[in-house]
């Protein structure tokens, strides 16, 4: 199996340098974005209301209506980034991203199945909205699963995986399609705004479940992560450094799986940011651990908030999912490094 080709690592203050870029430009981004609405609000003003300043109406407007919209997005892009660094890490494939791998459609078809069992014919949930992540995390685990069983004893191959869970994808995708259109449907028109991917109606309720979920697996996923780098090898010099590679690996997919559903579970079906966002992170900080993960967490973060920036700059007053910037972008992107891995093996 191929490795990634890697371009040389950036070091010493020059990382740090760029660590400390890609921070800045995420701040501005979030700034902006809370910033921008029917009525600007300047930078300095919604710096203000963030450590406690304010007007009763500036912090209404920055704290309720503007702030859960952009958390969320910087939420759900970190995780869905995160989940991205460590599949293209343990499979040492470039390709390999929540979305190739049929974890996003999986989830997506969880949380479409909980809106059709669990909603009445006003529209309503008959049960908590609390239980929507379960619904999502069982969708990714289920389609995370069937990868692994099918590629059976061949699962150490990316490519291998990559193909399963291309398959998978589908099947969620049809299968998701069907409880759309044998719904009534408000069901359908809801369902097809989550798939997108928008993040407009999250609420902090919302938040704090996602936090709920996506904490704890980061801090695992992180400590995780130490071992990343032995996951290079191959299974037998993995044994010898004491690292059961096989094992490691499918707990690693769990990990991504988690964080992947914890994600789209509010933000949608947003697709590309987990094969985008590690990828350029490597570009710029190369192989080093503690700094891609950090780079990858930005630019996911940046890659979601300014995509829905994007729309609602662009298609203003209509509501527009920042999902289909990110699949606009991420699609050709993707064939971009299909075609170049494809040289560089030919």
């Amino acid at each position: 199996m191929t490795a990634i080709a890697l371009p040389r690592p950036a070091r010493g203050l020059t990382r740090n340098a760029i660590v400390l870029v890609v921070l800045a430009v995420f701040v501005l981004l979030t700034l902006g974005a809370i910033g921008f609405g029917s009525t600007w609000i300047p930078l300095e003003t919604v710096a203000n209301v963030l450590v406690g300043g304010g007007e009763k109406t500036e912090k209404l407007v920055v704290l309720q209506l503007r702030l859960p919209r952009v958390a969320a997005a910087g939420i759900g892009g970190a995780a869905i980034a995160f989940a991205g660094y460590l599949l293209q890490r343990i499979t040492r494939n470039e390709l390999a991203s929540p979305g190739v791998l049929g974890v996003v459609d999986g989830a997506a078809l969880g949380v479409v199945a909980f809106m059709a069992i669990f909603s009445n014919d006003a529209n309503a949930m008959t049960v908590s909205i609390a239980w929507q992540p379960l619904a999502a995390i069982i969708g990714a685990l289920t389609a995370i699963t069937l990868v692994f069983l099918l590629s059976g004893r061949q699962a150490s191959s990316a490519i291998r995986l990559l193909l399963f869970g291309i398959a998978i994808a589908a099947v969620a995708k049809a299968l998701t399609t069907i409880l759309m259109l044998v719904g009534p449907i408000y069901q359908a028109a809801q369902a097809s705004r989550w798939l997108a991917g928008s993040v407009n109606a999250v609420n902090w309720t919302e938040i704090q479940l996602m936090l709920m979920v996506l904490v704890p697996t980061a801090i695992v996923a992180s400590i995780a992560a130490v071992k990343l780098p032995p996951a290079d090898l191959d299974d037998v010099s993995s044994r010898s450094i004491g690292l059961n590679l096989p094992v490691y690996r499918i707990f690693i997919f769990l990990l991504a799986a988690l964080l992947t559903a914890g994600a789209v579970a509010f933000v949608g079906g947003v697709s590309f940011i987990g094969l985008i966002a590690p990828h350029l992170a490597r570009m710029l900080v190369g192989r080093a651990r503690f700094a891609g993960i950090v780079t990858s967490l930005l630019l996911g973060a940046i890659i979601l908030i300014g995509a829905d920036l994007l729309v609602r700059v662009a298609f203003a007053p209509m509501e527009i999912p920042a999902g289909t910037i990110t699949a606009v972008i991420g699609a050709p992107y993707f064939l971009y490094l299909l075609m170049r891995k494809d040289k560089t093996n030919g």
